[in-house]
Parts: structure tokens; C-alpha cells; sequence
């Protein structure tokens, strides 16, 4: 039976892009925030792009709440993994949502039979330093993030459920991250063109390395839009 939408929310265009062409979504404004609409069978999608970090991800999720009437909230995209071993594009799908700054943990809803494993931790600072992400791993942390507990927690603030679908795109102990690869995505999630370019003058060796980046991200993207799509069916 046909119930109301399924939302998809993405930190960045990019983890965006394949959902939109997939499920063909046609961006539209409602009450002055952007959305994208479409369908997937009889069920009605909406998608939105929140940005960066867990204060646009509360933003962005109060404001589609605030303007849609959705059933299940999906969030959508990438997540940096704590192992370096771990193969990109491997789906996540967290036991435990835990936010850095509280505390505060949030269960994901389960869609169908998936395995869930580990926890994802949400935080606004970029972690690669070897003693902290080694505490992070006694703790069974096995993502990080930058929203999922932040859109999590204003969903059970208004009772709607929510599940999370990721794919590791990198990998924060390897050297591959650090803080001037971060700063060269705007907070918005669009690319930092200053920041790019200045990064390659300084760096020119390093092009062949954020080619790769770049495409693990897009891979890693790709994995976690198909696999938050097939759920849909499975609501």
C-alpha cells in the first residue's frame, strides 16, 4: 500500500547526483526550500542537500520537515572509515548513531534484513590523529560523519523514522584527509575552487592522488544512493 514520501537527505550535491538522475527528480521550492521530487514505483521521493556539519544538517531538516509531510527520512552519502584496511564504496549501515558533542545516541530504524554493525560518530571536527581515532575504535566507532546525528535527532523530535545509508569514500588514518584536503569543499558542499587551486600550486604531486579521491567519493556515492533506493522498496 502506497503511504506518504520518503525523504532522502545529503550533505552535498555530489551524493545528490545520483539519486537525481536515477529517480529523475525535478527540483522544485516549497515554502523557500529547495527540493527535489520524484517517484520511485507508486511511492513519492522528495531529496534535499543540507550542507556540511551538523548545524546546516539540523537547518536542513527542520525545513523540509517543516514543509513536507514525510513517513521515513534516509540519509544519504559518504562517511570516512576508521580502518585503513576497509574497501571503498563498502556500505554502512550503523547499530548506533552516536553525536561527539553530547553524547546522544540515536538507532537507526532497520529496512528489511541488511546487517546493521558498529557506530557512526557525528561530529564537526575533522579527526586524524592516530591516538584519538584509536579510542574512537574501543569505543566500536567504525564511521565518521559530520550530520547524521543532528538530522537523527530532530526526526525523533517529531516522531519520524528514520535510517541512514552511507559508503565509505576514505579513510581517516591513511593521510589521504587531512586539513587542507577538507578546506577545499566549501561548507555548502560545493567544491572551494580558491582552495583547489591553491592546493595544486603548493602540491602538484599530489594530482594523481585527489583524482583517485575523487573518484572513490563518487563510487562511494553511487553505492549508497543505490542501496537507500532499493530500501524505499522495501517500506
Amino acid at each position: 500500500m502506497t503511504t506518504g514520501p520518503v525523504a532522502f537527505v545529503c550533505a552535498m550535491p555530489m551524493e545528490l547526483t545520483p539519486l537525481a538522475r536515477d529517480l529523475q527528480l525535478v527540483e522544485t521550492t516549497v515554502d523557500g526550500t529547495t527540493i527535489h521530487r520524484g517517484a520511485f514505483g507508486d511511492r513519492e521521493v522528495v531529496a534535499i542537500v543540507t550542507g556540511m556539519g551538523t548545524a546546516l544538517a539540523r537547518a536542513g531538516i527542520t525545513a523540509l520537515l517543516d514543509a513536507v509531510a514525510v513517513d521515513h527520512v534516509i540519509v544519504v552519502g559518504i562517511t570516512g572509515a576508521l580502518e585503513n584496511e576497509t574497501p571503498i564504496a563498502t556500505l554502512v549501515l550503523p547499530e548506533v548513531v552516536v553525536d561527539a558533542a553530547s553524547g546522544r545516541e540515536h538507532r537507526p530504524t532497520r529496512i528489511g534484513d541488511a546487517d546493521h554493525r558498529g557506530r557512526m560518530w557525528t561530529g564537526d571536527v575533522l579527526i586524524t590523529d592516530a591516538a584519538e581515532l584509536a579510542a574512537l575504535r574501543a569505543l566500536g566507532v567504525i564511521a565518521l560523519d559530520m550530520e547524521t546525528a543532528a538530522i537523527a535527532h530532530a526526526c525523533e523530535a517529531r516522531s519520524v523514522p528514520w535510517s541512514v545509508y552511507r559508503a565509505f569514500s576514505d579513510r581517516a588514518g591513511d593521510g589521504t584527509v587531512d586539513a587542507e584536503i577538507f578546506a577545499m569543499s566549501n561548507q555548502d558542499g560545493t567544491p572551494n575552487h580558491e582552495a583547489i587551486t591553491a592546493y595544486f600550486e603548493r602540491h602538484p604531486e599530489k594530482i594523481p592522488m585527489l583524482a583517485q579521491m575523487a573518484e572513490d567519493s563518487t563510487a562511494a556515492a553511487e553505492r549508497a544512493a543505490a542501496a537507500a533506493i532499493a530500501a524505499v522498496g522495501e517500506l
